[in-house]
């Protein structure tokens, strides 16, 4: 019987060992070429965003056309998302079948998922300071930014650990967008730099209504005063305003404190009293503020070109667009004199695989995405900011800021002013610790916005009971009680596997039985042997 117990366990070890091995195929360690062979072909894949919007598309083809011309021999296949979550599952599904894009836009919370475990994306320090073929280096085929040209914030945010896992390629951080016109009706004087204390007044005064229920404001049905469209952002920015936790650089997770249970209390009693909502509940904030609906909407600055009576691209239609003089200010702050803001925007990270000059190749092109005319010609898009100063101090670029206005189009204001905000506060804004499991955090951090601001229409309480339980269901939702520290940087595992836990489960049980076995082995020979001597 032990004997085919033991054989029916090494059996499982077997599956068990397929199982867990199954895509998880990882290449070898990527080892830098001497020479990038011109002769040898590739076809490499780019991974891209695009929010619907043509001039970017247009942007990302030129880039291509321009980078196959200089280099024949690689051939670069375009794949647009329209969503950065979307890009991250799909990478996530194709890394265990060593499927992954060559290249990618991505976030580094995503990359710090990405390298859990396997060596999926190449480390870029020995590329990047490479003399031929790094940064600036003397065998490129274009002229690309040196290290020291590239905004050296944008750069240390594509960090982990020590170690460069992408290369920014745009930055963006977030604006409020004013109804200027409705401030002043409402009597108050638009401030430099608003406060939270400002904007929950202003709005509380916007949400006054008369008898039969219409808004005193703007004569509608209908007046959200205050939007925000990314509340992981809200919250992670009041947060870090305050001083207060959010998680440490190792990944220690610190968002259930007493701030943060204020600040939810504090968004319950406006939402209550009618002055906020979100995009998830009530809709895109643009479009609430185009309609006369909203005094305060915060939204990327990425997103400018859908802001404003004069906005070039808008979501609704033309007989409920209302003329109002808008603002562009920074977000909401507590101290105003030190504002204090979230940098965020696409980076780029490169993909290993088995062929090392496959992997040269897409570095090349990942290096050519930051020459001034993909940068000044993507940036000028939306309200992005280049990421080199390069691109930054190019006559090209300094021109098309100084036509602010100029048409509702390339030079639409409000786009250049979000733009301008981003490159005036770039010293002022952060980026949160990234390690396996922060993409959860971040979610986690607006899960709970959104949560009070429903449970508030509902007409249910919030209270201490309320938040307490709050917090336990989005540390089960995400998984909260499962980061750790230690999950930061280059091979480290975080959580394994489940297959790998059950593995290593039915390894111990097969060295337990395997240890019985010798064990009831030696008493049987004892007893044989004592049986034969008497």
């Amino acid at each position: 019987m032990m004997k085919k117990v033991l054989a029916l366990l090494l059996v499982c070890v077997s599956v068990f060992s397929l199982v867990a091995c199954h895509g998880k195929r990882q290449n070898p360690e990527f080892v830098m070429p001497e020479t990038f062979d011109a002769e040898k072909q590739h076809e490499i894949t780019f991974w891209a965003k695009n929010d619907t919007n043509v001039h970017q598309v247009q942007v990302y083809e030129k880039a291509i056309e321009d980078f196959e011309a200089l280099y024949p021999n690689v051939k670069v296949q375009l794949r647009l998302y329209t969503d950065y979550g979307v890009i991250y599952n799909d990478v996530i599904t194709n890394i265990a079948t060593n499927t992954t894009p060559n290249v990618c836009i991505t976030y580094p919370d995503h990359i710090a998922t990405y390298i859990t475990g396997t060596n999926c994306v190449v480390p870029l320090d020995v590329l990047m300071n490479d003399p031929s073929y790094g940064l600036g280096g003397s065998a490129l085929a274009f002229d690309g930014p040196t290290k020291e040209e590239l905004v050296p914030q944008f750069l240390e945010e594509c960090k982990i650990g020590d170690t460069y896992f992408a290369l920014p390629f745009m930055r963006s951080t977030e604006a409020c967008y004013v109804n200027a016109t409705y401030l002043e009706k409402l009597g108050y004087t638009l401030p430099e730099v608003l406060t939270w204390d400002f904007v929950w007044e202003v709005s509380e005064a916007a949400a006054k209504k008369d008898e039969e229920g219409t808004y005193l404001l703007n004569g509608q049905k209908v007046l959200l005063p205050f939007i925000y469209k990314s509340t992981d952002n809200m919250m992670i920015q009041y947060l870090r305003q305050c001083g207060a936790g959010y998680s440490t650089d190792a990944g220690d997770v610190e968002i259930f404190n007493e701030t943060t249970n204020a600040f939810l209390a504090d968004i319950a009693k406006h939402v209550e009293a009618g002055a906020f909502s979100t995009f998830k509940i009530a809709g895109y904030p643009a479009n609430f503020l185009n309609a006369g609906q909203c005094v305060f909407a915060v939204d990327s600055t990425a997103g400018a070109t859908w802001m404003g009576s004069d906005a070039p691209l808008i979501d609704i239609s033309e007989d409920r667009l209302v003329d109002f003089e808008i603002a562009v200010l920074p977000i909401p702050q507590i101290d105003p004199e030190n504002p204090v803001m979230i940098s965020q925007g696409p980076s780029v990270c490169v993909f290993n695989k088995e062929d090392p000059q496959e992997v040269l190749a897409s570095w090349l092109f990942t290096q050519f995405l930051l020459t001034n005319d993909v940068q000044i010609g993507y940036s000028s898009t939306e309200g992005y900011a280049p990421v080199t100063l390069k691109a930054q101090q190019d006559e090209k670029y300094t021109t098309y800021i100084a036509n602010r206005g100029v048409d509702n189009d390339e030079h639409y204001s409000v786009k250049i002013d979000a733009t301008n905000l981003l490159t005036k506060y770039t010293e002022n804004t952060f980026v949160t610790p990234v390690f396996n499991g922060s993409t959860s955090l971040r979610n986690a951090a607006g899960q709970m916005i959104e949560n009070v601001t429903k449970s508030v229409k509902r007409k249910q309480t919030v209270d201490d009971a309320y938040l307490e339980k709050l917090q336990q269901e989005v540390t089960a939702l995400y998984r909260l009680d499962q980061l750790s520290a230690g999950s930061v940087g280059q091979g480290s595992l975080g959580k394994l596997p489940t297959e790998a836990v059950a593995l290593l489960g039915v390894l111990g049980a097969v060295w337990v039985f395997l240890a019985l076995y010798f064990v009831i082995g030696q008493l049987r020979a004892k007893r044989r042997k004592n049986g034969k001597n008497s």
